[in-house]
């Protein structure tokens, strides 16, 4: 089975009815048995973004609901964090975000090739050590 590291758009989508690419990432989810591993620097950001368009309430449920799910958490080591920031001064005009570097470097230790995003940009940006693309889903 294929490992895919899951970025915070991702789960936005599946935990917010009101985003735009709910449907999309619901269905992609019911359609595909995936090992979906979350990055631990990506339940920050999706608690912050479900607080912000829909109130503590939100994260609650999202919380609750990802204990049961009991997706693998992948924490960052010091290594991951050194190549987050290489990956970010490598690129200083693009402005890319801190979690996706964070991911890159994550794929690139685990030698991980696909990562389920809608944040298309930073992944297209940066060219990865360990192969010659991110595939990017769905």
């Amino acid at each position: 089975m294929t490992t895919i590291l899951i970025d915070s758009g991702f789960l936005v989508a599946i935990f917010n009815k009101a985003d735009h690419n709910h449907d999309s990432a619901s269905r992609f989810a019911s359609e595909n048995t995936i090992l979906g591993v979350v990055p631990d620097v990506v339940l920050t950001e999706v608690a912050y973004l479900l607080r912000r368009d829909g109130g503590m309430q939100a994260v609650d449920t999202f919380l609750r609901s990802f204990n049961t799910l009991n997706l693998p958490l992948e924490c960052l080591l010091s290594t991951d964090l050194k190549r987050a920031q290489e990956i970010m001064s490598g690129y200083p005009e693009s402005r890319l975000d801190f979690v996706d570097c964070c991911i890159m470097a994550l794929a690139e230790r685990m030698n991980v090739t696909q990562i389920l995003t809608y944040d298309r940009r930073d992944f297209a940006i940066v060219r990865p050590r360990h192969c010659e693309y991110l595939e990017l889903l769905p």
